[in-house]
């Protein structure tokens, strides 16, 4: 996949081709239909699919106060959009100067100047333009103008529609699987692993630590059953704890996995530290807790051990790194 990032990174007299717009924040199943679509009609006529996307989100240029965590990462997000078989995708630096175009002028400026759009792909509720003044009738109508044709992609979900709001509010209070049912593959977030406090390998669990920059959205507080991928894409089974570890009466938010059932000979000598690893959630096993002393914590995360590598052996790893 060709990525392009800004407008003055796309080739010029680029090749016709077929365009989708949007933020694709978790690229979850909803999303996978429209670039389904895209890939789909841009191979039905010879013409190049193209995702256009934002950074950063124009929810932060807007509401800077209003911080919310991103889902996927924009490497993550990449992957999945390349993944899903677009051929190119175009990053536009999303600023308060860029946002002032009214919706013609994004339109002659992005989908028909920049990359020479033959067809648009979008929802019936996109937006676009100053102050989202740009509609699917708004769409439709410069297509007549300018010459490309607009389809549009129904909704996608049963119950409820798909969508980047429904994953926040399910991991916002620990249900990864919900949240992957809507992602159409466990949640996953991306870190480099440093050193902690060692307070595991003191109990006889020894944890890999993300730093603070985590990439992608943390679940709620607690601890959950998943898996490890580290930079040689081999896969671990890991119990997950999320929080501020609470008999400790720690303060920090932590991300720590602690790799289970790792063949004898690798038990001294296994280290992740300084590695950028993968950790993918299947299910949360409880909430966090503080425990009235090491021995019932002990005695806790042994069960918590179990009962992943129970929920594991059910429920196997995505196996894509």
């Amino acid at each position: 996949m060709h990525y392009w990032d800004g407008l003055a990174a796309v080739p010029e007299n680029p090749a016709p081709s077929v365009v989708t717009i949007g933020n694709f924040d978790g690229v979850h199943r909803g999303h996978l239909q429209v670039l389904d679509q895209v890939v789909s009609a841009a191979r039905g006529s010879g013409a190049t699919s193209v995702a256009i996307t934002f950074d950063p989100h124009p929810r932060v240029v807007h509401r800077p106060n209003d911080l919310q965590e991103a889902i996927t990462g924009y490497e993550e997000k990449a992957r999945l959009i390349e993944q899903a078989g677009i051929d190119a995708m175009l990053v536009i630096h999303y600023t308060l100067e860029f946002a002032q175009q009214s919706p013609e002028e994004f339109v002659k400026n992005v989908i028909v100047d920049a990359v020479n759009a033959t067809a648009v792909v979008v929802g019936r509720d996109v937006r676009f333009g100053f102050r989202n003044s740009g509609d699917f009738g708004t769409m439709v109508e410069l297509g007549r103008t300018y010459g490309f044709d607009v389809i549009d992609v129904a909704d996608f979900g049963e119950d409820r529609r798909c969508s980047s709001t429904w994953i926040r509010e399910s991991l916002r209070e620990g249900g990864v699987r919900e949240a992957a049912g809507v992602l159409g593959r466990n949640h996953r977030v991306h870190g480099e692993v440093v050193h902690g406090f060692a307070r595991g390998r003191e109990l006889g669990f020894p944890t890999a630590n993300l730093s603070d920059e985590v990439q992608g959205m943390i679940p709620a507080d607690g601890v959950y059953a998943g898996w490890l991928f580290d930079e040689a894409h081999r896969r671990w089974p890991v119990a997950i704890s999320i929080g501020s570890n609470p008999t400790f009466e720690g303060v920090s938010r932590v991300v720590e996995a602690h790799v289970i059932d790792r063949p004898q000979e690798q038990v001294e000598d296994f280290d992740l530290y300084g590695q950028f690893v993968t950790i993918e959630f299947v299910e949360r096993l409880r909430g966090m807790v503080a425990f009235e002393g090491i021995p019932k914590l002990v005695e806790q995360m042994t069960q918590d051990v179990d009962r992943t590598r129970e929920v594991l052996a059910a429920v196997p790893a995505d196996p894509r790194p």
